[in-house]
């Protein structure tokens, strides 16, 4: 999925001197408290981290309430989403107005129906509903489905999508993949197809050359032979 890099960083945790026998579960809380928000200096959500203290001592900052300054060396994983991306998420409602959808557990996305594609008609089956696609019935987005779509606009504040299925490259996943497979292995059939009606040819013009040689020479046998019994 787009939008998704680890990012290096130089970091200095804070850790209040009563946790200083306990530094290590002081990182993970400062650090965690990272998670599953948007974050300004990195540019994204911070999905995911591991660090490594880079010295043993950490040094006591100045003040009326000195803390202790821990220098990190971390790696981030990054959800950073931008206008036009595709993503990926579950599908977990869907309305005749629209789909809605979670990302990665924690951030919500609708797609409204103005923007989902003609090419998928609503429909109800034995109580369930779902949008069909009208060029292949086995394309078919329902609760559970997960599906790729394009970003139109992100909402920072709420971690909120709004997205559109409009490109012809959006839809369900599962359909998309299998599709792409299917076009791949057409290709290499036709292909090696091509490559044999080629090799035929080319057996049929070295028997024909092999052929015409052969005339050839029976030909200037003959004439050869005529000549000889004149003299």
């Amino acid at each position: 999925m787009e939008g998704i890099h680890v990012s290096e960083a130089n970091l200095v945790v804070y850790v209040h001197p009563s946790k200083h026998n306990k530094i290590h579960q002081a990182i993970l809380r400062n650090l965690s408290s990272l998670l599953f928000q948007f974050n300004e200096t990195f540019e994204g959500i911070v999905l995911a981290y591991d660090f490594n203290i880079l010295d043993n001592y950490s040094k006591v900052l100045p003040g009326i309430f000195p803390y202790l300054g821990v220098k990190l060396k971390a790696n981030l994983l990054v959800f950073s989403p931008k206008q036009d991306m595709l993503i990926e998420g579950k599908v977990v409602k869907i309305t005749p107005e629209s789909i809605h959808v979670i990302v990665l557990g924690f951030s919500s996305a609708i797609i409204a129906f103005e923007d989902i594609r003609k090419e998928f008609k609503y429909e109800t089956r034995k109580g369930e509903e779902l949008f069909v696609s009208r060029l292949n019935k086995r394309h078919v987005i329902k609760v559970g489905t997960m599906i790729r779509f394009l970003v139109k606009s992100f909402d920072e504040a709420v971690l909120h999508f709004s997205g559109s299925l409009m490109p012809d490259n959006t839809g369900s996943i599962r359909w998309l993949d299998r599709s792409s497979e299917d076009s791949v292995q057409t290709d290499s059939a036709k292909r090696r197809k091509e490559r044999v009606g080629e090799m035929g040819m080319s057996d049929s013009m070295v028997g024909t050359e092999g052929a015409s040689s052969l005339n050839n020479n029976h030909v200037r046998k003959s004439k050869k032979h005529k000549i000889s019994q004149d003299h």
